[in-house]
């Protein structure tokens, strides 16, 4: 394993790198942006990729991607490079038999969570829906893109109080979250020009389902787009005017 930027060098330890050296990955498993590497001998290679870390297959012998900050390299020729243009993911190794307690809440992309489970997480809030899907404690797995998508879909407006949703809006909204994932699944919405986003990053330009405008504003300092015909304000309180630019051509089509 080859570690290229200074924030994984402060958490890897030369002595754990060489360490895994000769080392199998036995399996692979997925928790929220967590990723956990089972190797062979009960090891954790844990990656988390938060905003958007990613991985990335190369040759061992050939140029890495602009943004990468770490490269497992593999005895047949290929690596694995963790990329991440922030730098903000991690990568720790666990030692065998750790309990690895995560914080998360119920992975959206599981089949078994349930609507009346969702209802039941979200009754004891009274924030704005939109900023507690964001909380991997809540739901593990959704972040700003995806959450934006699903209350579009659910129309549902990303200011509605949590318990003020109805039991209705909460099964609707957990199919849309379905709906986001199933769509999304084996690529990223920002990445993949077959996927077209519906609201995400579409401020000014028609909603698809009733050409309002969309429009922008900032909840817990992450931007949230939206369709005010289609996703209501349940609030009676006047907001601040949402934040103006020019249209993207991006998702234009």
């Amino acid at each position: 394993m080859r570690v290229l930027h200074p924030s994984l060098r402060r958490r890897l330890k030369p002595t754990q790198l060489r360490a895994l050296v000769g080392a199998r990955i036995a399996r692979v498993e997925r928790r929220g942006k967590h990723q956990l590497l089972h190797l062979d001998d009960g090891r954790i290679l844990h990656a988390h990729f938060r905003m958007n870390g990613d991985w990335m297959l190369a040759e061992t012998d050939g140029e890495l991607p602009r943004f990468a900050r770490a490269v497992l390299d593999f005895d047949d020729g290929s690596s694995l490079v963790f990329v991440d243009s922030r730098a903000l993911g991690t990568i720790d190794v666990h030692p065998a038999g750790a309990e690895l307690d995560l914080g998360l809440g119920p992975d959206a992309a599981d089949p078994e969570w349930t609507a009346e489970q969702l209802a039941a997480a979200l009754a004891p809030r009274r924030g704005p829906i939109k900023p507690a899907l964001l909380d991997q404690r809540l739901v593990a797995g959704l972040g700003n893109i995806y959450a934006a998508e699903s209350l579009w879909r659910a129309r549902i407006s990303p200011f509605t109080p949590c318990n003020a949703l109805a039991r209705a809006q909460v099964s609707t909204l957990r199919k849309a979250i379905d709906a986001v994932i199933v769509r999304a699944t084996g690529s990223r919405y920002t990445d993949d020009d077959t996927v077209e986003l519906d609201v995400y990053d579409r401020e000014g330009l028609p909603c698809r389902r009733c050409r309002t405008p969309i429009e922008r504003v900032v909840q817990a300092g992450r931007s949230t787009y939206y369709c005010p015909n289609c996703q209501p304000d349940p609030s009676p309180k006047k907001r601040a005017a949402p934040t103006r630019k020019r249209a993207s051509t991006r998702n234009a089509r």
